[in-house]
């Protein structure tokens, strides 16, 4: 799996952070997604799909298995 984000789409909601918190943080300035971990283990890998369909931006692309 692959993980990338577009930063200018986010809108600093953080329901990434909740879903998979190993994966994704936010910065403290403006709230902005950071990409902790581009390629999760596979016990990281539902909780980042999950991180992906719920972000209102759509700001999250996974790739991959």
């Amino acid at each position: 799996m692959k993980v990338t984000v577009d930063e200018d789409k986010c809108c600093g909601a953080g329901a990434c952070v909740l879903a998979a918190p190993d994966v994704f943080d936010q910065r403290d300035d403006d709230g902005i997604v950071v990409l902790l971990d581009a390629g999760p283990d596979a016990a990281e890998q539902a909780a980042v799909r999950e991180a992906a369909e719920v972000c209102p931006a759509g700001a999250i692309t996974v790739s991959g298995s």
